[in-house]
């Protein structure tokens, strides 16, 4: 009779990982389930497709350029990936992934070229994560960057079996002539104020507080499948409005139009943000009386009894983007965005303010408001 080694480690046990919660099957079911998706989002210059170790870009395509500048973001989603959760629609959140990253690179002047994103789960439901790629990719193809890669991780116990994060990167190019920046903005600039589709992917634990949390935590309580006539639709479709994805909007403008510099509206609200990219020198005023901004924002507003001063610090209040342009190119430059489904207008100006210098001003109300 044989005995056994003292020196050998347990017996191994058929389905162990997936007894401790990992699942390799559904990861193969789920890449099976996006590889068409993926497909879709591709450039000439990707190499190869899924399964590699790393997605490859053939560079030779920068030899174009006399001195390519290479640019990359980062970022995730945010709690709004909650919302999806709750209402178990996953095929919306990619595309305010690829607008959160590939907007922040657009402001520059870059043009994205690939991007990866990385969704960590508890448990892996392999349609769950395919309409979530299902949306990174439709997004990139809106965006015009090829979807390389990306990476799906289990984390059985430290994520709830239904839940899970996203975050993605992205890398783009721009010639060093064309760099976008404070260096170009000039006194006479015109504030060009595009329109977000609702609150796009910042703010969503203010929002979720003042309209999910219960009474007692000092929130309205109300349901997700709440129909709310100022909206037209529920509170949960509401909230999981994709964010407007503008790069192939602005690379168009930054090419047709003097536009000096743009600024992607996102965590800090529509001064802050327009602030990161004023010379110290100069000053913008932006003048609320020329939009309305969406109902949704008036709801958060009215309902929470928030602070005209907080909400404008933490929600985009209605413009996702915004452009400082040379005032001979305003009427281009509504052209241009009116051609891509943009709607845009003229919010204020930028003039030379040595006490002020750097600062963003708004003045005025929201008409209603």
């Amino acid at each position: 009779m044989t005995q056994p080694d003292p020196t050998a480690g347990p017996a191994r046990r058929e389905g162990a990982y997936a007894e401790a919660g990992v699942s390799i099957e559904a990861a193969d079911k789920a890449i099976e389930l996006m590889k068409g998706w993926v497909d879709k989002a591709r450039r000439p210059e990707m190499i190869g497709g899924l399964g590699g170790f790393a997605g490859l870009f053939d560079a030779s395509a920068l030899t174009r350029y006399r001195r390519p500048l290479l640019a990359t973001s980062t970022d995730g989603v945010g709690t709004k990936v909650a919302i999806a959760q709750a209402m178990d629609v996953h095929d919306t959140i990619g595309f305010d992934l690829v607008g959160m990253v590939v907007d922040d690179l657009v402001v520059c002047g870059a043009e994205p070229l690939f991007m990866t994103d990385y969704i960590a789960t508890g448990r892996v439901v392999p349609e769950r994560i395919a309409a979530i790629v299902k949306g990174i990719a439709e997004a990139c193809v809106l965006a015009g960057c090829a979807l390389i890669g990306g990476e799906t991780a289990e984390h059985p116990g430290l994520l709830a079996p239904d839940e899970y994060d996203v975050a993605g990167a992205t890398t783009g190019v721009v010639e060093a002539d064309d760099l976008l920046g404070p260096a170009r903005v000039r006194p006479g600039d015109a504030v060009i104020a595009m329109e977000a589709s609702g609150l796009h992917s910042n703010g969503y634990s203010l929002v979720r507080h003042v309209l999910l949390a219960p009474s007692d935590k000092g929130g309205a309580g109300w349901e997700l499948d709440r129909e709310l006539p100022e909206l037209g639709r529920t509170l949960g479709e509401e909230l999981l409005e994709p964010t407007r994805i503008y790069a192939k909007a602005c690379l168009d403008l930054a090419r047709r139009t003097a536009t000096h510099a743009m600024s992607h509206v996102t965590g800090g609200g529509l001064a802050a943000n327009l602030e990161r990219v004023m010379p110290a020198e100069l000053s913008a005023t932006i003048e609320r009386g020329t939009w309305t901004p969406q109902p949704v924002f008036d709801v958060v507003r009215r309902v929470g009894d928030v602070p005209q001063a907080d909400l404008e610090a933490t929600l985009n209040c209605g413009v996702g983007m915004v452009a400082l342009t040379a005032p001979e190119d305003i009427d281009t430059a509504l052209e241009v965005l009116a051609g891509h489904g943009v709607r845009a207008w003229v919010a204020g100006e930028v003039r030379r303010d040595d006490a002020h210098g750097g600062k963003v001003l708004l003045t005025g109300q929201h008409p209603g408001w």
